[in-house]
């Protein structure tokens, strides 16, 4: 009976341990140039292992991934709209928005460049000539980042284009797809560079004609992108409010930021995102 007793002990003791070895989930909300870049893929895993966790990325624009933190679907959002991240946080959805890292916007075009913009200093002349011209725009058009910026872009013009013109293709998809729908069509686009860079293998129709060949020769000051991480309000229940946090903290370390701006170094030639957290900045 005692035999039996014990052998049940270290049965339940081990089932008891087995449970507590269960990683703990993390809803990340965040952008499709993170995930399309590669940037996540490189970094998540050690996060995953220091903290006995496994994160479920939902990479869409940045509009569906605040939207995402406002429902409560999601633990925290890594995303690229300072004014949209601002209100978020105005509003009592999130807790606190920590600086994690930038990179540019660039307009990328066919290399003939029908509308004449190559090496134009800011967006805002390239976007009008485009429109001059009427020479094809793939908008993402999907409430992103990104489709935030082409949008004050464009206000910035004066001008307002119409999605039911020949010339003005607004897609309703992600950076990725608008590239390859630019790529074979001819178009223009806004980008940011990491992207561009990453996807350039499969884009060949495509060059860089309003941004520079690296964020140091871009002179418009409007193409800069800055992300933001931030936790969910607990409030909002069904959190994990402590897991969030650790990620915050986290990403924003040093040791963390320098893999983020050695991403794509060695392959690119230059960063695809730059550290910028206030933990890198006071190193």
């Amino acid at each position: 009976m005692r035999m039996k007793l014990f052998v049940l002990t270290l049965l339940l003791v081990f089932l008891a341990a087995c449970g507590s070895s269960e990683p703990e989930v993390l809803r990340l909300a965040t952008t499709t140039s993170t995930a399309d870049s590669g940037l996540l893929e490189a970094i998540l895993p050690e996060f995953e292992e220091e903290h006995n966790a496994r994160v479920d990325v939902v990479a869409v624009g940045t509009g569906q991934a605040i939207a995402l933190g406002e429902a409560g679907d999601a633990d925290v959002i890594l995303v690229h709209a300072r004014s949209r991240e601002d209100a978020f946080l105005a509003a009592g959805h999130g807790t606190e928005r920590y600086d994690v890292m930038y990179n540019d916007f660039v307009i990328v075009g066919p290399a003939d460049d029908p509308a004449g913009i190559q090496g134009m200093g800011t967006a805002v002349a390239g976007l009008t000539a485009v429109a001059a011209t009427e020479a094809p725009f793939a908008s993402r058009g999907d409430d992103s980042g990104t489709h935030t910026k082409e949008l004050q872009l464009w206000t910035a013009a004066g001008i307002t284009p119409d999605p039911n013109s020949s010339w003005y293709k607004s897609l309703g998809q992600g950076m990725g797809d608008t590239l390859l729908f630019a790529n074979e069509t001819g178009a223009y686009t806004l980008t940011d560079r990491g992207t561009f860079l990453s996807m350039q293998a499969n884009l060949p129709n495509l060059i860089i004609v309003v941004g520079g060949a690296t964020i140091a020769e871009n002179g418009d000051p409007a193409l800069l992108n800055p992300y933001g991480v931030i936790p969910v309000n607990p409030d909002k229940g069904n959190i994990n409010d402590k897991l969030a946090q650790e990620f915050a903290e986290w990403l924003t370390s040093v040791e963390i930021q320098e893999k983020i701006g050695e991403y794509g170094r060695e392959q690119f030639g230059q960063p695809l995102f730059y550290p910028d957290s206030e933990a890198w900045r006071n190193r």
